[in-house]
C-alpha cells in the first residue's frame, strides 16, 4: 500500500475512486482528496456506483435463478431461503403498509437484499480488493458502497421522490395541500403548520440517508483502524469479533431502511 503512516494508511482506505473534471479543464481520475474536492458537485465515484450496479446485477442474477427453476416437488436449498426472504418481507409489508399496491412489497425485497447486499462487503478484509486494485494501476477502491454518502442518499432520495408522488395521487393536491395546512393543529394554526410540516418533509430523506451512511461508515472506520493501528497477529484477534458482531449491523441497517420506507409510503396513502 502507497501509505506510510497510519495516518495516510486510514486516509487512503476512506478515499473513493473519483472521476471528474480538473481545475484545468481535463477529465480523469483524483489522485488525491484535495483533487477530488476540487472536481465539484458533477465528480462521481466509479467504485460506489461500479460496486454497487454489480453488486445489483448479482441480486437480479440470484433470485432470477430461483424463479426459472422452481421446483414444489424437490426444492434446493437457495429456493427455500429465497421463499422465506419473500414471505418475510411480505408479512412486514403486510403488517405496517395497509394501502393496496403490488409495487410495494417488492420494492422493499430489492432494498433489503440489495443494501444488504453492498453492507456485506464490510466484511472483505481491507486490504485485499484495494491492493488487488492498486497492482492494475487503480489508486484507490471503496467496495462498500453504502459508506458514500451519495449512494445512500440516492436511496432515500428515490423513496423521497415516491412518496410525494403517492401523497398526490392518493391524496389529490387539495387533499395533500390540505394536509400540510392543518396538520398537527388544525387549520386555524396553518401558518405553523405548513412549516413544521416542511420540516418533517426534508427531514426524512436526511435521516433515511445519514442513518444507514453513518452506521456503516463507522464500521468499516473501525476495521481499517484495526489493520492499520494494531500488529498483524492483533488485527485477527481485534476484526474477527468485531465482524461477527457486524453481521448484526449490516442486516439491521438494511431491514431498518427497508422498513422506514415502508412506513413513509404508508403515511403517504393515509387519508382523514
Amino acid at each position: 500500500m502507497a501509505a506510510e503512516t497510519p495516518a495516510q494508511y486510514i486516509a487512503h482506505h476512506i478515499q473513493n475512486l473519483t472521476f471528474g473534471k480538473h481545475p484545468d479543464g481535463s477529465w480523469g481520475i483524483a489522485h488525491s482528496a484535495k483533487e477530488a474536492q476540487e472536481m465539484g458537485f458533477w465528480a462521481i465515484n466509479l467504485d460506489s456506483m461500479g460496486w454497487s450496479i454489480a453488486l445489483g446485477v448479482l441480486f437480479l442474477w440470484l433470485f432470477r435463478r430461483v424463479a426459472v427453476s422452481v421446483s414444489v416437488e424437490n426444492p434446493g436449498r437457495w429456493q427455500n431461503f429465497v421463499e422465506w426472504l419473500v414471505e418475510f418481507v411480505d408479512n412486514s409489508v403486510k403488517d405496517t403498509f395497509h394501502g393496496k399496491n403490488l409495487l410495494i412489497a417488492p420494492l422493499a425485497l430489492t432494498l433489503f437484499v440489495w443494501i444488504f447486499l453492498m453492507n456485506l462487503m464490510d466484511l472483505v478484509p481491507v486490504d485485499i480488493l484495494p491492493l488487488l486494485f492498486e497492482s492494475a494501476g487503480v489508486p484507490y477502491m471503496k467496495v462498500v458502497p453504502t459508506t458514500d454518502v451519495n449512494i445512500t442518499f440516492g436511496l432515500s432520495i428515490s423513496v423521497f421522490f415516491m412518496v410525494l408522488f403517492y401523497n398526490l395521487k392518493v391524496k389529490g393536491f387539495g387533499g395533500y395541500a390540505g394536509d400540510l395546512l392543518t396538520k398537527p393543529f388544525g387549520p386555524k394554526l396553518f401558518f405553523v403548520n405548513l412549516p413544521l410540516q416542511m420540516v418533517e418533509i426534508f427531514s426524512k430523506p436526511l435521516s433515511h440517508s445519514l442513518r444507514l451512511f453513518g452506521n456503516m461508515f463507522a464500521g468499516e472506520l473501525i476495521f481499517v483502524l484495526i489493520a492499520g493501528l494494531l500488529p498483524f497477529y492483533l488485527q485477527w484477534a481485534m476484526s474477527v469479533p468485531w465482524a461477527i458482531f457486524h453481521i448484526l449491523i449490516i442486516t439491521l441497517q438494511a431491514y431498518i431502511f427497508m422498513m422506514l420506507t415502508i412506513v413513509y409510503l404508508n403515511e403517504a396513502y393515509e387519508s382523514h
